[in-house]
């Protein structure tokens, strides 16, 4: 486990130091004053964080609230040398692990970072879902779609949540659901220290008995305000209690999409059979390659495919060599009627010839053996 120390006291902070590191912990001292706790944060990201020297000001505590509103996975111990009780309940309520005494017995540290540990340990053993990322290689090339409808083929037997990282101008839910969103992903990284399984299923729109959609903001003043450890957080909750989380990205390659590419099991370029569309297909696989993704982690939809095009299916997959390249069918009338109804396209047609594409990619993803899991699935099956 890593774990950062914070002390003014640099006999504390050796003694701390030691006694961590003979317990095999990836340890960070730094020796300053409480001021440091969020600099600590952003740039070390540890999975826990001993502060000591803390007064018993109240004040101080917003310190603290920084790092557990921006940075959930962190857990906080203080170590203070008065406490009283009103620190110790405004202490909690920012979100603080425990508050020890300065300076804490060895028998102390030990008991309150085994209790951290054995909480990450029970996260890090709970089965997880898979996360699909999706992003269009040229405007236009109908990632949006593919992703939105997918989760519906997904969602009969499967927990599903999609996530629109389009932070500015997501439009996800209107493709599968005719009503605006009552909540967003704003609301949740605005009161992220909320975030449990019950408050994200509130938040997400319910769009089919297994199926659910957190919203991007609708105010593009609210985009501005969800940091990448936000959408870490999310994720990570997200993947405890879904079978499938799918986000759908930007075509922007910044902080956030990186991460979230990072933590994916597939990502799904998606583009059309047109020079602009295989060029920037091209150069997403640059990318991905240059990030050490295996080949097989990228998987090329090629959207609106027309066997007798102007480019053919081997000439796509000839320039984007060594990539696993799919095709989805054209099908323009019932596509378009489909997202200006609001209404996924397996709703109205499971015959079409692109439901049954994105039957069979669903398909690819459902192992026959696997069994359904997920405790907000169960719940939304049980409503459903």
């Amino acid at each position: 486990m890593k774990i950062a120390v914070i002390s003014t006291n640099e006999s504390h902070l050796q003694d701390l130091g030691r006694l961590l590191a003979l317990n095999r912990h990836n340890v960070v001292l730094s020796s300053g004053e409480k001021t440091k706790i969020r600099s600590v944060a952003e740039q070390d990201a540890p999975d826990l964080m001993l502060v000591d020297g803390m007064s018993c000001e109240l004040a101080d505590l917003a310190l603290v609230e920084y790092v557990t509103t921006h940075h959930p996975a962190t857990a906080v111990v203080l170590l203070c040398s008065e406490q009283t009780p009103e620190f110790l309940i405004h202490a909690m309520r920012v979100g603080v692990r425990e508050v020890l005494p300065s300076p804490a017995t060895p028998e102390a540290i030990e008991a309150a970072v085994n209790r951290v540990a054995a909480k990450l340990q029970g996260s890090s053993q709970r089965q997880t879902g898979k996360l699909l990322a999706f992003i269009g290689c040229k405007g236009g090339s109908g990632s949006t779609f593919i992703a939105t409808n997918l989760g519906y083929h997904l969602a009969e037997s499967r927990s599903v949540l999609l996530i629109d990282l389009n932070l500015q101008f997501g439009d996800a839910l209107s493709f599968v659901y005719e009503a605006p969103p009552t909540l967003t992903l704003a609301d949740v990284a605005r009161d992220i220290n909320r975030l449990d399984a019950s408050f994200l299923a509130a938040t997400a729109v319910k769009v089919a008995p297994n199926y659910s959609v957190l919203a991007a903001p609708e105010a593009l003043t609210q985009a501005m305000a969800i940091k990448p450890e936000h959408v870490e957080a999310i994720i990570k909750l997200a993947l405890l209690n879904f079978d499938f989380v799918l986000l759908d990205l930007p075509r922007i390659l910044d902080t956030l999409a990186l991460k979230a590419l990072d933590r994916a099991d597939k990502i799904y370029p998606v583009l059309q059979a047109g020079v602009p569309g295989i060029q920037n297909a091209k150069k997403l696989l640059t990318v991905f390659r240059s990030l050490g993704y295996p080949d097989t982690k990228a998987e090329m939809i090629v959207n609106r495919f027309e066997k007798g095009g102007d480019i053919g299916f081997s000439e796509i997959e000839q320039s984007l060599s060594g990539a696993i390249v799919r095709t989805v069918p054209n099908s323009y009338k019932e596509v378009n009627s489909s997202i200006n109804q609001g209404r996924a396209l397996l709703e109205s047609s499971r015959s079409n010839a692109v439901s049954k594409s994105l039957a069979e990619l669903s398909a690819t993803l459902i192992p026959p053996t696997e069994d359904a899991r997920g405790f907000l699935g169960r719940i939304f099956n049980t409503r459903g």
